[in-house]
């Protein structure tokens, strides 16, 4: 069933890929017969808001412990990367003509595991599933490049709080899982480009974001918890921004 929606998912995101490198092409062909005519629109308001899809791709930096060559049931540690998507809201404020301070409140579904081997015969033990919807505030500064035919390049940076509103580690079945902290820390960095039309600016975004704190909950009593040192998270995302 797992592997089925897994599938399922990446399906999906197939078809997300096709339809942007379908509106890139299009933008591309339809901006370079004009000039800046929609940037000037958009260059005279000092705010402006939209929304934001995007689609995840999530996992851990697993750290093992100095104990962990002593153990003797558990031979690797790893994580294995999940697909998710993003929702989310759009405010940028102006500073400058190149620079944009932005807030984006996001609601994010994010699957993440961390797979087991067993030291005595190499099998996968079970997988630990963690299956998160987090509250995410980034803020980001963004620098954007001189305009050309209606569209710019762009560059940002900046932090991400974030809360996993769905997180399992204060749970029944809490004292028998590796538990992972409910709110993390990011450090994000990212690039995209900017297509202007009359309407509304469409900005296909990709960006990194680096756990700035170890999230892992330790548990001396758990085999799983006391092989890891510090567990930091990752992601990938690909956004659509659609703003006006």
């Amino acid at each position: 069933m797992q592997k089925i929606k897994s599938w399922h998912l990446l399906y999906i995101l197939r078809i997300q890929v096709v339809i942007i490198a379908f509106l890139f092409s299009n933008a591309l062909q339809a901006q370079n017969a004009r000039g800046n005519y929609n940037f000037l629109d958009f260059q005279q308001k000092p705010y402006y808001f939209g929304i934001t899809l995007g689609f995840n791709s999530a996992d851990f930096r697993v750290f093992h412990s100095k104990t962990f060559i002593l153990n003797d049931s558990i031979q690797t540690a790893q994580s294995v990367t999940g697909p998710g998507f993003n929702l989310g809201i759009v405010t940028n404020l102006k500073i400058g003509d190149y620079f944009d301070f932005r807030f984006l409140p996001t609601l994010s579904f994010a699957e993440r595991n961390i797979e087991y081997t067993a030291a005595l015969d190499g099998r996968l033990l079970p997988r630990r599933k963690l299956e998160s919807v987090f509250v995410e505030l980034p803020f980001h500064v963004r620098y954007k490049s001189a305009p050309y035919k209606d569209m710019r390049l762009f560059v940002i940076t900046g932090v991400k709080y974030g809360f996993d509103v769905a997180s399992d580690s204060n749970t029944r079945q809490a004292d028998s899982i590796v538990k992972i902290a409910p709110t993390d820390f990011s450090a994000e960095v990212g690039a995209g480009i900017q297509f202007f039309f009359p309407y509304f600016i469409f900005s296909p975004e990709f960006k990194m974001s680096y756990g700035l704190g170890n999230v892992l909950i330790f548990d001396e009593k758990l085999e799983e918890s006391k092989v890891i040192e510090k567990i930091l998270s990752r992601m990938f995302t690909l956004s659509l921004h659609f703003e006006g």
